[in-house]
This record gives C-alpha cells, sequence and structure tokens, in this order.
C-alpha cells in the first residue's frame, strides 16, 4: 500500500517538475510583454499594454503579419488535396512501388531545412518567381507534408473497408463513394492535418529566410532581424501573439475534431 502510495507521489511529482518546466518559459514571455519599462525583463516593471500598442502601429509589422497569413493560407490550400490524396492512395490502394512512394513523399522530413531552402532558392531562382510570396507557400507546404499525410494515414487506416464496399454495392460510383463515404470519415485527420500544417507554415523561419527578401518578409523573419539590432519588449508581444495563435488552433482542434480522438489517432 505504501509502496503504492509512493509510486504515485513520484509520477505526479515528475507530472508537476514538467508541467512547470514546459510552462515556465512562455509565463515568463507573457509576463515581461505587459511591462512599462524599456527593456524585457521578469518580473516586469509595472503593468501596461503600451508594447502591444507600439507593436500594432509599427507598418512593418503589420505588413509581416499579413504576409504570414497569406503564406500560411496558402500552404494549408496546397496541402489539403494533395496530402489527404497522396495518404488515401499510398495507405489504401495497391499501387506499384508504394513503398517507394512513400519513403519519397515523406523525404522532405528528413532533408536538413538548411538544404531544403537552399536548394528551393536556386530552384525557384531559376524559373524566376524568387520574390514572389505564393512560392514561399507551395515550399512550406513541400517541407511539411508528411505531418498532412501522417493525420489523414491514421483516419484512413480507422476506415472499415466494408463501408465503401457497401456503398459501391448499392450502386455508387467511385467518385460519389469517395466524396460520400470515404472524405467524411476521414475529415478528422484532414482537419488536424490542415490546422498542423497552418501552425507549421506560420511559425516557419529558416525556409522562410532563404526565399523572402524586404519586400516579401514573413513574420518570424522580421522578428530575426529585430533581434540582430536590439531586443525591445515589443518582441515579447510578438511572441504572446504566437502563444495566442497556437492556443486558438487547439481550441478549434478540440471544438472540430476532439482532442481525445486526436490523441487517439497519434
Amino acid at each position: 500500500m505504501r509502496g503504492s502510495l509512493g509510486k504515485r507521489l513520484v509520477i505526479w511529482g515528475l507530472v508537476w517538475v514538467s508541467l512547470v518546466t514546459l510552462s515556465l518559459p512562455t509565463l515568463i514571455v507573457i509576463g515581461a510583454s505587459f511591462t512599462a519599462g524599456e527593456i524585457i525583463r521578469f518580473p516586469p516593471e509595472g503593468f501596461s499594454l503600451r508594447w502591444y500598442g507600439e507593436l500594432w502601429q509599427l507598418d512593418s509589422f503589420r505588413a509581416a503579419l499579413a504576409r504570414t497569413f497569406q503564406v500560411s493560407l496558402i500552404c494549408t490550400a496546397v496541402s489539403l488535396p494533395v496530402g489527404t490524396l497522396a495518404a488515401i492512395a499510398t495507405v489504401r490502394y495497391r499501387i506499384r512501388f508504394r513503398n517507394a512512394v512513400q519513403v519519397y513523399l515523406l523525404l522532405p522530413f528528413t532533408i536538413p531545412l538548411v538544404v531544403s531552402g537552399l536548394s528551393m532558392m536556386i530552384l525557384f531562382g531559376e524559373i524566376r518567381i524568387l520574390g514572389q510570396l505564393w512560392p514561399v507557400g507551395v515550399a512550406l507546404c513541400i517541407i511539411n507534408l508528411p505531418f498532412m499525410i501522417w493525420s489523414v494515414a491514421a483516419s484512413v487506416n480507422a476506415i472499415d473497408p466494408e463501408i465503401e464496399n457497401a456503398a459501391m454495392n448499392c450502386g455508387a460510383p467511385p467518385l460519389q463513394t469517395f466524396l460520400t463515404v470515404t472524405l467524411p470519415a476521414v475529415m478528422p485527420g484532414v482537419i488536424t492535418g490542415g490546422l498542423l500544417m497552418f501552425i507549421l507554415a506560420f511559425n516557419e523561419f529558416l525556409v522562410s529566410l532563404f526565399l523572402t527578401d524586404s519586400r516579401t518578409v514573413t513574420l518570424p523573419v522580421q522578428i530575426y532581424n529585430s533581434i540582430r539590432s536590439v531586443i525591445t519588449p515589443d518582441l515579447a508581444a510578438v511572441s504572446v501573439l504566437y502563444i495566442a495563435i497556437a492556443l486558438i488552433a487547439v481550441v478549434l482542434l478540440d471544438r472540430l475534431v476532439g482532442l481525445e480522438i486526436f490523441l487517439r489517432s497519434k
């Protein structure tokens, strides 16, 4: 009895230590963003929303934020059909060289981001699309596509094939079966993958650094450029913005899919 109680205390102790370790940097950044002083410090010097106001008044910040949203939407829009169809095809159908195709689709995940960014910069420069915004979204889709495929593949593996067979036996053509049976069944994986792709594209820095310039700079690159000169509390306010977007994504995931289903699929 005492041994069991001791194990539970140790487990809960480790859980709380992990929670505090993971949460402490976030709490420090949030607290520092509300400082009334001129530098980032914790505990903050007073309480003020000054830096949020000054941040929103910066034209460069608003423009970089808008470009980041645009890039993330392009990345998500491209990944939804590509990742969904690739996952269904490689998991459900017996195609030739399926293992080789699966490895090829997951290849961007194994290549260092520096190599991916440099190679895409050279490629986009050769075909004269470097300096535009939409290629950045496509590039971020390419490097993060394995997450979309994994998410949808988990839902595909959970489908009973007999459901699709029953629909076809009732006279439904393949396209109708896909739209009315297969796609709704894998929708939790599609929604999960889409949210992941949006967040990953919103946060991506290294590849964006290779593919953007002063006219197309995204928010992560803008933050990096600011840190190189001076670190002010408005950067903490930007960090809080990232935290808020991540929380919104988690809430949407819980409302649309359910965190229990998401964690079970992982």
